[in-house]
């Protein structure tokens, strides 16, 4: 794996945090579980209405939705939003986005699977698999949508955009996958895509994450992504979904590097033809060196969120929301 060793800490810092952490688990395997069922003792990360579909070969997906922003006569895209994958991802994330545009069009967050209120089963987690889980929500809604991504899962929102027309445009929050196609946490091993690592992962995870589950350690990972006090709402979110049984299937695919891919920019982000716009600042988790060869496209655009590490929708919500209303004003 060609990790280096401070990166590799830093990731399993982050990946301990959430791990099923009250359930003590045994080794994962790759049997895929069709039937898994959704959490739902969760308590709900945003407001509207928590539903469920089962995506076949996995299990049930949740997702929320709040429609009150239609006019009943099909106006008003419907906006998606995505979490990031990380140790404790949820739709907690999403949830200022969410409040400030909840009422004024009809909107809808994604819970990944493996990851919130969906099912956590033990199986394989792909970067197919939560690709197909967005374009699966994109086709229930069934209509044109604008889909907002977060770190990660700016990644399998940008996967699903090549194949999804009904997705018109993407806006990615600190997008991963702007980086060199080479080392960092972009990268998993070329030779066996993340393998040796998740497996010696897997090995020592239980143990691993049940001694890194606590508060001071939350706090001290989402601290990277803060330029202020972290969001105390977050941290308690946080806790709660990295202790639902299951919980920690999903980040170990996460932390072994076999969510992301080898080359983003190359692969996914180069070939959009849809309008895009990318916010962002610092991070102390992706980079941006090829930030402005992307905005070299046509329909591509980069917002900075001064002051922010990475979850600027916390700190700097006016801006963010400024930002998006002048690119989504702008595609009318």
């Amino acid at each position: 794996m060609k990790l280096s060793c401070k990166t590799v800490a830093l990731i399993l810092l982050g990946g301990a945090l959430a791990v099923g952490l009250a359930a003590c688990a045994p080794s994962a395997t790759t049997a895929p579980v069709p039937a898994a069922k959704a959490t739902t003792d969760l308590r709900p990360a945003v407001g509207g209405e928590r539903k469920f579909f089962d995506l076949p070969g996995f299990g049930q997906v949740a997702y929320y939705v709040d429609t009150r922003g239609s006019d009943g006569q099909g106006g008003g895209r419907p906006l998606v939003l995505t979490p990031s994958v990380n140790a404790a991802a949820s739709a907690y994330e999403m949830k200022p986005v969410w409040d400030a545009y909840v009422g004024t069009r009809p909107v809808y967050a994604l819970e990944w699977p493996g990851f919130g209120s969906s099912a956590r089963p033990d199986t394989q987690y792909t970067k197919e698999l939560m690709t197909r889980s967005l374009t699966a929500l994109v086709e229930r809604i069934g209509q044109d949508v604008d889909v907002v991504g977060l770190s990660l899962g700016s990644e399998f929102t940008a996967r699903a955009a090549l194949s999804e027309p009904r997705i018109r445009s993407l806006a990615l929050i600190s997008p991963s996958g702007l980086g060199a196609p080479r080392g960092g946490t972009q990268e998993a091993n070329a030779e066996d895509g993340g393998q040796k690592l998740y497996d010696r992962l897997n090995a020592v995870s239980t143990p691993l994450y049940a001694a890194l589950r606590l508060r001071p350690s939350i706090e001290y990972f989402l601290s990277r992504s803060f330029r202020g006090p972290v969001d105390g709402g977050l941290v308690d979110y946080a806790l709660e979904t990295t202790r639902q049984p299951g919980a920690k299937y999903a980040p170990v695919y996460f932390i072994s590097g076999q969510l992301f891919t080898n080359d983003a920019y190359g692969d996914l982000y180069s070939k959009l033809t849809i309008p895009v716009i990318v916010l962002y600042d610092q991070d102390g988790f992706v980079s941006f060196d090829r930030l402005q060869q992307f905005t070299q496209q046509e329909g591509v655009k980069a917002v900075r969120i001064e002051g922010t590490d990475g979850l600027p929708q916390f700190e700097k919500m006016p801006e963010v929301k400024a930002a998006l209303d002048a690119f989504w004003a702008g595609l009318k």
